[in-house]
């Protein structure tokens, strides 16, 4: 067969199987994901990934806990997450992890403190993302118990009041307290004071990884994440968020 008619042939054969995949997302979590504009660092990744073998990413929003509920109930395709329930007794197939949240305890630079373990957080305030003490206990709890753990779903405000001093210590994903310093130094002339990241715990990618109800899209996303990879593009794709 000559290579015209063999490429031809490869690609009548993927648009075939190309399908439209509908993914349970977030409402709501910059810089990963922007449901206004169906954009955002998990979004682009994904639907990039699945696109490298003619899938169409079709995004589909939930609150945050009902993300695994939508995939187990069938309203969806897939989903970015399974919120630590193993999905797999609901026809989940595991894809690889497309973004890792990689969580850490932010301070000022000038208090100069050192966090290492949770004793450490001892009389200091901490102000961190919903539903962050279900996942460290160990850590939070004996923070709550003194009465200094807040919450604070928009985590632009964790950045202002970190920079104020109203409180002492920030949880928050690295990528998201960037963006958010990011956005206002160019919308708004803040000038964000330096800052410390102490590393609390240990990431495990496992933790972050996609749903697919189908293997083959599923194989046809890892492949494309691959691709995404080893060509520069996923890098890229960070960049047009967190770089400065």
């Amino acid at each position: 067969m000559k290579l015209r008619q063999l490429t031809l042939l490869l690609i009548l054969l993927s648009s075939a199987h190309a399908k439209e995949v509908t993914m349970a997302f977030g409402e709501k979590i910059p810089p990963f994901c922007f449901p206004q504009t169906n954009s955002g660092i998990e979004l682009e990744v994904i639907g990039e990934a699945l696109a490298y073998r003619g899938h169409v990413l079709k995004p589909v929003y939930f609150p945050f806990a009902r993300i695994p509920v939508a995939f187990k109930n069938r309203h969806v395709d897939a989903a970015m997450t399974d919120l630590g329930e193993d999905l797999t007794p609901y026809g989940a197939k595991y894809g690889d992890p497309a973004v890792i949240y990689d969580n850490v305890l932010i301070t000022l630079k000038s208090r100069n403190l050192h966090l290492r373990q949770p004793s450490d957080l001892k009389g200091l305030s901490v102000i961190s993302f919903q539903g962050a003490i279900n996942r460290y206990p160990d850590w939070l709890n004996p923070v709550k118990q003194e009465g200094n753990y807040f919450e604070q779903n928009d985590q632009k405000v964790q950045v202002l009041t970190l920079d104020k001093g109203r409180y002492d210590v920030v949880l928050s994903d690295r990528s998201i307290f960037r963006y958010f310093t990011l956005q206002m130094k160019k919308t708004e002339g803040f000038l964000p004071k330096p800052v410390q990241e102490h590393r609390f715990t240990t990431v495990n990618p496992q933790d972050y990884r996609p749903v697919f109800r189908d293997a083959v899209v599923r194989d046809d996303f890892n492949a494309g994440l691959k691709q995404l990879k080893e060509s520069g593009r996923f890098q890229a794709i960070y960049d047009k968020y967190l770089k400065e």
